[in-house]
């Protein structure tokens, strides 16, 4: 391990240990975290604003004294940082406080004197509200104290920037993993997070100029995707001498996982990025685009799975008065083609999301990570927001892979999940076409589950992955990766009718709805009757019985008439779009002729309600039945059953 690495560790076991030291009567481990990440924040800050504290407090006293109300950008500047505090006090100034009430007061307004932007990481870790804990026990002077050790040395000259997010980010994955259940919703394993980030940038990596990026999360959590996919775009372009720079923005609605991301980006030397970062319990990205109207070149999100957001439906007007141009839109004719999902699930409204954000204008457009469970690739009906969801993506042709990930690979569930990969800049052999890679079984065991978690993808694992991405129609392994027609997955689904028959109808008279009521509530259905005329068209119009245009004669001439339909004869049925035409109109009637027609042949399709849908199932593309076993392995079974028959019936009879 590089001296680094262990001296990071070693700074990771002394916080840990402090939290064992004054915490354990006063917390359960699990909220150990509440206390030591803000207090380990206030350390790095404390040691980085000691050299310029003089001229802060005096640069304070100037804006006072002049009666400037915005003093931020000025104090910053006498600060030299991002950030600033100009309460006159410091963390060891507040070490030589004996008694304790005056020890909280003293604190408090240490506090008070940071920026806006470290106070609002205190606001979210609710680290005032642990204060009258840790004054009635007398703790608060010993958590200074040992965050004060020598040992410990968190300052600039002792841990540059890098290192302070090394081990900033060590602390929260220990402590994620002492509370998976929890963490979880706000956590993506690293290993998953790498696998994203590597499918998103190294397809286009040496396209990718020199230049700025914009990277965004819909759902930040912590921000490790964002840190990550900054890291993994550097590491691809760097060796080829490309000069890169990226802007981070994220939204994240939990509070303590908000004021994580944030800090995380303070310490590490961050702070304008911490800027563009927005979250808190107001800040929900359904209901609350803290980026409305912005766009960026690369984004990933992991979405709540399973999470209603009935609330933020609530906000946004009500499932069928919502106009957020991210989930109504234009598409085939429509404009106010609906995204919007059930309310039980949005996992598929924070992909929406992302890609209202895509880049339209620019040469290379914007590509997407996103991680989901099944729901999102078959939940549904056609024409529900789900269904209407896939097909958006899969006609606009962004949609370029999905990946099935290993199960156990997540710390609060063990379902099966997916990797979308996204791009409205599709590389030519791609156009049209979607790739699915079954990576269910490149993974690694881990030596100790955590939580849920039991594999990792491992560095080799994930280049499986990528060589699969990359081959793309010539991977050779079909049991790994197919690519299929866009139009494959999609489907018209139909609605099939059948006229009523009630014994004793007249079949030459047209019956009015009233009629047709009483009909329904006193006659007997007879399958040998005639159907029931409702309505009659105009003579202009043409027989069409496959759309249920059929002839009658009525008055005695032959008119074009609609059957009543029978509810309890009605069915549907789903049709590839792909469906092969032959010697008809479109694929809907030749499926129509050769599945229905036989069976029913006075059925016809009530086209006004035809809808399109799509939906991608792994498991039948993917599905390998287990091998039958042969006719000498089954005889082999019945006569050994047959012997150990008979040694039982003659021990019984011997026994007799």
């Amino acid at each position: 391990m590089p001296n680094t690495s262990i001296n990071h560790a070693r700074l990771v076991s002394l916080i840990w240990g402090i939290a064992d030291d004054v915490l354990r009567d006063l917390y359960v481990r699990g909220k150990y975290r509440d206390v030591i990440l803000p207090f380990t924040v206030l350390r790095r800050l404390d040691s980085v604003l000691e050299p310029t504290r003089d001229a802060v407090r005096e640069m304070k006293q100037t804006l006072d004294d002049a009666g400037i109300a915005n003093q931020d950008g000025p104090l910053r500047q006498a600060a030299g940082q991002a950030f600033y505090n100009h309460s006159g006090f410091t963390l060891r100034d507040l070490r030589n406080t004996a008694n304790a009430t005056r020890l909280r007061q003293n604190f408090e307004a240490y506090l008070d004197g940071f920026s806006p932007n470290v106070q609002e990481i205190i606001d979210n870790f609710e680290l005032r509200h642990q204060l009258p804990r840790l004054t009635k026990a007398d703790a608060l002077g010993s958590l200074i104290e040992k965050f004060l050790s020598p040992d410990l040395d968190l300052s600039p000259t002792g841990l540059d920037n890098h290192g302070m997010g090394t081990v900033f980010e060590e602390l929260v994955r220990r402590f994620n993993e002492e509370n998976n259940e929890e963490a979880g919703e706000h956590w993506t394993p690293r290993d998953a997070v790498g696998l994203m980030t590597r499918l998103m940038f190294e397809p286009i990596a040496d396209q990718i100029p020199s230049g700025t990026y914009r990277l965004y999360d819909g759902a930040m959590g912590t921000g490790g995707m964002l840190t990550v996919a900054e890291a993994t775009l550097k590491q691809l372009t760097e060796p080829a001498g490309k000069k890169i720079s990226t802007h981070l923005y994220g939204q994240e609605i939990n509070a303590e996982t908000y004021a994580i991301a944030k800090a995380d980006l303070i310490l590490k030397g961050e702070g304008s990025e911490a800027d563009n970062i927005v979250g808190g319990p107001e800040y929900s990205t359904l209901s609350n685009d803290a980026f409305a109207g912005q766009e960026f070149d690369f984004m990933l999100s992991n979405p709540p799975y399973g999470k209603s957001w009935k609330t933020d439906q609530d906000r946004l007007g009500g499932s069928k008065k919502i106009i957020d141009p991210r989930f109504i839109v234009t598409h085939d004719g429509d404009s106010e083609y609906s995204l919007v999902t059930r309310s039980s699930d949005g996992q598929l409204m924070f992909l929406a999301n992302l890609i209202s954000k895509m880049k339209r204008d620019t040469e290379r457009g914007s590509r997407i990570a996103s991680v989901h469970n099944g729901s999102s690739l078959f939940t549904g009906d056609a024409g529900q927001g789900e269904s209407n969801m896939r097909r958006w993506i899969i006609e606009n042709d962004w949609l370029e892979a999905i990946v099935a990930l290993p199960l156990k690979m997540f710390y609060n569930t063990g379902i099966a999940t997916y990797v979308w990969v996204l791009s409205n800049r599709k590389e030519e052999r791609r156009r049209g076409k979607v790739q699915l890679i079954n990576a269910t079984d490149w993974s690694t065991p881990l030596r100790k589950s955590l939580g849920e978690k039991s594999v990792e993808i491992s560095t080799n694992d994930a280049d499986k992955v990528l060589e699969a991405f990359r081959a793309f129609d010539q991977y050779n392994d079909p049991d790994r990766s197919k690519v299929f027609e866009g139009i494959d997955f999609g489907y018209s689904k139909i609605t099939v009718e059948r006229p009523l028959r009630i014994k004793g109808v007249d079949p030459n008279r047209l019956y009015t709805a009233n009629e047709i009521k009483s009909l329904k509530e006193v006659s007997v259905r007879d399958e040998a009757a005639p159907p029931v005329i409702r309505k009659v068209l105009p003579h202009s119009a043409k027989p069409d019985p496959l759309y249920g245009r059929h002839e009658a004669v009525i008055d005695g001439r032959t008119r074009v008439v609609e059957y009543e339909p029978d509810a309890d004869l009605r069915d549907t049925e789903q049709v590839p779009l792909n469906e092969p035409v032959g010697d008809f109109a479109d694929g809907i009637e030749a499926f129509f002729r050769r599945e229905v027609t036989p069976y029913a042949p006075d059925a016809w399709i009530d086209k006004s309600k035809t809808k399109i849908g799509y939906e991608i199932s792994f498991t039948r593309h993917f599905f390998k039945p287990a091998p039958m076993r042969t006719l000498g392995e089954i005889q082999a079974d019945i006569r050994a059953l047959e012997a150990e028959t008979e040694d039982l019936i003659a021990e019984i009879a011997g026994e007799g």
